[in-house]
């Protein structure tokens, strides 16, 4: 065999491959040819391949091989036509291109029509139609190949077995790639085991890839560069900070440490790790200005607060004319929502347009949920009408944003909108609209969304049962919220807190206090929003001692700082227990500045008590903090009245108008058959107005002959008895409950809503007519529920 010669190929002339001499020898030529398919010097390739004057089978699977793995399938498939020889080894060469390429119906045609023809895939064909496979997530397809190599006893050769390791991992059946592994015994190689680690890592199963990546080393596997990304992954996905940091300094020891995906896996896993010091340390060492890592670190200083950081590194790529992408923009956009910079927002924007990234379905649900987050509602609309693809992402963050801040009834329209157009919601948008569903208290349209959840088998989502536990709490059904809370396999302190809440605003404050045991008792830890339930269940049920209790608990039991609201309860707890020294106590101990929450329940307590010298400092404070709002007018001119201080009641009527200010009109309202029906005081505007009235009637002659009186303090005082009788009979709240007693059917609560306090005669009213009527009437007012049974409410009276 003649000696070959050594050239360097790269610098040959495409018009000297003639004059080389290589056509003397076939073993020359075919190297050549070969040399020249490798480097991608097709063209020159083909040339050379055409001027042979004999062609071995070698030759022809190595042009055709070049043109497949070039993506060329057309030429290549037209060279296999041509070839005199197609053995395996040429048909695994078509194969390989046509799945390199993802032509998945090409390939599996090619894979049939190969076995037709009376050849037998080999391992390296299986390995390729496999890897399609993994890639396309073609499941099904997957496990036909597998019975294939079960067949034919290659499901126990390494290089099929790693394939099928992928496969399995890759389509989520990650216990059947754990079989496989097994499986292959002692032919596992490093990419079998790199194979299996990736799959635990892409599954989440991040402790699973850490004691898998022990494992490796201690058998001797040694670590590549696609090993160290896929373990670094797993330490992210679960926070391990120290693990991660020893594979750190397994990939220093490797001499991988400047591997520009390694580089990136360290980033991202120190910023997932919290350590932002040593990802930007990481990024910075880095000698190539990769987006990905970059992106990561981003994303590292929005999840931690560190918007004006991130957003530094957004201008610092742009300064270095780093090829931005859609991942960039949704983290730099996220930054922009909590910081509520709206003229940088635009400015974003406009640079996303310019850009070319404004059809990017990602980049314009993360402007979405932005301008949403800020509440530019209008701008985030804008963007959501003008997009053609919407996802269940672009719809949830409309929703959500809506429900945020406080648009409910337009986040319940477009929750309408998206099941109309087909989209499933997820579980943020079942949150979200439970919540919208909750605050305008529309009980009919939450439990249909309830029946979503069911339906939809969203039943193990923690905010989704949370937010229906509140739903049911806030609509005066807390015996539902109860059954759902029981219903929970998980719960967190948001759901204990969700029902403690829930009874106290329902009058049953002793059962709150309950829960609030057992929450305790599953170490369950209480949080700011737990103790605000507590004290308002205490102060609505008369518990003074065990309220004083838990404010004292607070701080030196959990470290919990008592905020204003706090102190709003404990002095709203004294102030109904006649204790008003002790709330006035409390006020000059208080820690925080007083805001208005304090101040209107130390109002209302001087308001009880008669105590006029400080209800007409708590009201000129309240009045200097929210001067626009017309309660402490109202109730200061109410108490200058009830002491026969008439002078003075008219100059802070006076004051109020000289300022603008007007009460707000007190209205009820009942849903029924997902309707809301709404009433004002003397309303008659109702299409069953005559019905009402004449029921309005029949009410107060019954209740009066069961012992009511009307109690004229609630009436207006510029009439005579007889017109401030009847001005009482035609509170909203009477309205509403005779249209109550019309259309309810029998044995159903009746269920009002009213946004004001309710009036003391209405409360009195309200429990005759449960008694007469045996009816359980839930009335929601602007401060809690009242349980109307039997001639009792459920607040005991401290209402």
């Amino acid at each position: 065999m003649p000696k070959l010669r050594s050239l360097n190929l790269h610098r040959l002339p495409f018009t000297q491959i003639n004059r080389t001499g290589f056509s003397d020898s076939a073993i020359e030529s075919n190297q050549l040819l070969n040399n020249l398919s490798k480097t991608g010097r097709i063209d020159e390739a083909r040339y050379m391949f055409d001027k042979m004057p004999e062609r071995d089978e070698f030759a022809w699977n190595t042009i055709i091989a070049a043109y497949a793995n070039s993506g060329k399938l057309n030429e290549a498939k037209k060279l296999f036509s041509e070839s005199p020889f197609k053995s395996s080894i040429t048909w695994s060469t078509l194969i390989s291109g046509y799945c390199k390429n993802d032509c998945e119906i090409e390939a599996f045609g090619l894979f049939l029509q190969m076995q037709l023809e009376g050849n037998m895939p080999n391992q390296y064909t299986l390995g390729s139609i496999l890897k399609l496979c993994s890639r396309m997530r073609l499941l099904r397809k997957g496990e036909q190949i597998h019975g294939y190599a079960l067949k034919t006893r290659l499901d126990g050769n390494v290089f099929v077995g790693t394939s099928l390791v992928d496969l399995y991992a890759k389509c989520e059946c990650i216990s059947e790639a754990e079989c496989i592994f097994q499986m292959v015994a002692d032919n596992k190689n490093h990419a079998t085991w790199t194979a299996m680690l990736t799959g635990y890592s892409h599954n989440a199963e991040g402790f699973k890839a850490i004691k898998f990546f022990k494992d490796m080393r201690a058998e001797g596997v040694e670590s590549n560069q696609f090993t160290f990304p896929s373990i670094l992954s797993a330490c992210g996905a679960v926070s391990d900070h120290k693990f991660g940091v020893q594979v750190h300094g397994c990939i220093v020891r490797s001499g991988l440490v400047a591997n520009i995906f390694v580089q990136s896996a360290l980033v991202d896993m120190y910023g997932k790790c919290r350590d932002l010091s040593s990802a930007k340390r990481v990024l910075e060492h880095m000698e190539v200005n990769d987006v990905v890592s970059w992106n990561s670190l981003i994303v590292g200083c929005v999840r931690e607060g560190f918007q004006e950081e991130a957003l530094y590194l957004f201008r610092e790529m742009r300064t270095r004319n780093m090829e931005i992408d859609d991942y960039t923009y949704p983290s730099v956009l996220n930054s922009l929502a909590s910081m509520k910079d709206t003229q940088y927002a635009k400015s974003v924007q406009c640079l996303i347009m310019k850009t070319g990234f404004g059809a990017y379905k990602l980049v314009n649900n993360a402007l979405v949920d932005m301008y949403a987050k800020q509440g530019n509602l209008d701008y985030a609309y804008t963007i959501f009408n003008q997009m053609t693809d919407k996802d269940v992402i672009s719809w949830t963050s409309l929703v959500t944003g809506y429900s945020y801040n406080g648009a409910h009834e337009n986040a319940i329209k477009l929750f309408c909108d998206m099941r109309i157009s087909g989209v499933c919601p997820d579980p943020f948008a079942l949150a979200s609209v439970l919540s919208a569903c909750a605050e305008l208290t529309i009980m009919e349209f939450g439990q249909q969304v309830h029946a979503t959840v069911l339906k939809s088998g969203i039943c193990s989502s923690l905010s989704v049962h949370n937010s229906l536990v509140t739903m049911y709490a806030k609509c005066g059904a807390i015996e539902d919220a109860n059954c759902v809370f029981d219903f929970m396999r998980i719960r967190d302190v948001i759901s204990w807190t969700a029902l403690i809440v829930g009874y106290a605003q329902n009058g049953r404050g002793k059962n709150s206090l309950h829960f609030y045991n057992q929450m305790i008792a599953t170490g369950t830890q209480p949080d700011f929003v737990t103790f605000i339930g507590l004290l308002f269940a205490c102060s609505h049920t008369g518990l003074v001692e065990d309220g004083r209790c838990y404010f004292e608990s607070m701080d030196q039991q959990y470290g919990i700082k008592p905020g204003p609201q706090h102190y709003a309860c404990m002095i709203d707890l004294y102030g109904r227990s006649g204790k008003l020294s002790e709330a006035k106590e409390l006020l000059n101990q208080m820690v925080v500045e007083p805001d208005a929450t304090v101040w209107k329940a130390l109002l209302a307590a001087c308001r009880a008590h008669g105590e006029l010298d400080f209800g007409e400092i708590a009201a000129k404070n309240l009045i200097e903090l929210e001067p626009t709002n017309s309660m402490p007018y109202v109730m200061l001119s109410n108490m200058y009245s009830a002491a026969s201080r008439w002078e003075d009641a008219a100059r802070v009527r006076r004051l109020m108008k000289s300022r603008g200010i007007s009460k707000e009109p007190g209205c009820s309202w009942i849903e029924l058959n997902s309707k809301v029906h709404t009433f004002m005081s003397e309303d008659r505007s109702h299409p069953m107005m005559n019905e009402i009235y004449l029921k309005i009637d029949e009410i107060i002659m019954l209740i009066k002959e069961a012992g009511y009186m009307p109690d004229m303090n609630f009436a207006l005082h510029d009439m005579d008895e007889e017109g401030k009788e009847r001005g009482l009979a035609f509170h909203s709240e009477k309205l509403a409950v005779a249209f109550g007693l019309l259309t309810v059917p029998p044995g159903a609560p009746i269920r009002i809503f009213k946004n004001l306090k309710v009036c003391g005669d209405c409360h009195t009213a309200m429990k005759y007519i449960s008694k007469i009527y045996l009816r359980h009437i839930i009335l929601r007012d602007s401060n809690c529920f009242h349980h109307f049974r039997e001639g009792k409410c459920s607040c005991g009276d401290y209402w």
